[in-house]
């Protein structure tokens, strides 16, 4: 075979790199070279390194850019939850949920507990897991949900916006409590949970139990649908106790005490 004859290999090197996007290669090859020598690495492991460092540098680059179209309104952990705060959260069912084998089964989630007891970090924490694994997440508030389809369908743009939400992984709906739907917007969010129903997961956080759902719709008929979809396939997490925010309240006013 003819050996390629190159007179400046470092521009080469950069130039080749550059036309097949190799970021993360290009801007560590030479440390990684360095590497190599001190551990005597042979060719083979030496080619192993380099796509491993590209390979985690793309897994980085992606979790990010899921993270940012997530629309998160916390950077909320799993690994922050205070078990011991709140006793009424079972920890074994949160890591269950987690580990995203629920996605797999095209499952459900229906968090249901007071203000501030920590139903949006779980939810948060586990889009968060699956953004980490590749997944398409959003989080969105109920309430902005349903009014966001209502402007859509009277631009008459209401199918595409159906189309694009359908191609999110996970879907989480936040706070679904405290509004009540006109016929229209029953109407848009049960369109949601039909094209989704043992297709994608959901996620929903709600203040109010579900013998209560027919106050946010038109009627008991109405959610006896919805949650009929909603539970076939279905984890329900309820939660009780204390709100972390009071928590975090009565800890800042001590540690004011205590500096006093």
């Amino acid at each position: 075979m003819q050996q390629l004859v190159i007179e400046n290999k470092t521009d080469y090197i950069e130039a080749m790199m550059k036309k097949f996007k190799l970021v993360d290669v290009r801007e560590q090859y030479s440390e990684l070279i360095d590497e190599a020598e001190t551990a005597s690495m042979g060719y083979l492991d030496f080619l192993v390194r380099l796509l491993s460092v590209e390979e985690e540098g793309k897994k980085s680059r992606r979790y990010e850019r899921l993270l940012d179209k997530a629309c998160f309104e916390s950077t909320s952990k799993l690994e922050e939850i205070d078990y011991d705060f709140n006793p009424t959260i079972d920890r074994d069912k949160i890591e269950e949920l987690g580990s995203l084998r629920f996605m797999e089964a095209n499952e459900n989630i229906i968090v249901i507990g007071p203000p501030g007891v920590g139903k949006s970090m779980i939810a948060t924490g586990i889009g968060r897991n699956a953004c980490k694994n590749g997944h398409r997440v959003l989080f969105v508030n109920a309430k902005a949900l349903v009014d966001r389809l209502h402007d859509e369908m009277l631009k008459g743009t209401l199918p595409e916006t159906l189309e694009n939400i359908n191609k999110i992984d996970l879907l989480i709906v936040d706070e679904l409590s405290y509004i009540s739907m006109d016929k229209e917007r029953e109407s848009l969010f049960f369109q949601i949970i039909r094209q989704r129903y043992e297709k994608r997961s959901l996620i929903i956080t709600t203040n109010l139990p579900m013998g209560r759902w027919n106050e946010l719709f038109t009627g008991q008929l109405a959610a006896t649908a919805i949650l009929d979809r909603l539970l076939h396939h279905c984890h329900v997490l309820s939660i009780t106790g204390d709100s972390y925010r009071v928590k975090g309240s009565k800890y800042s006013v001590k540690t004011r005490k205590d500096i006093e």
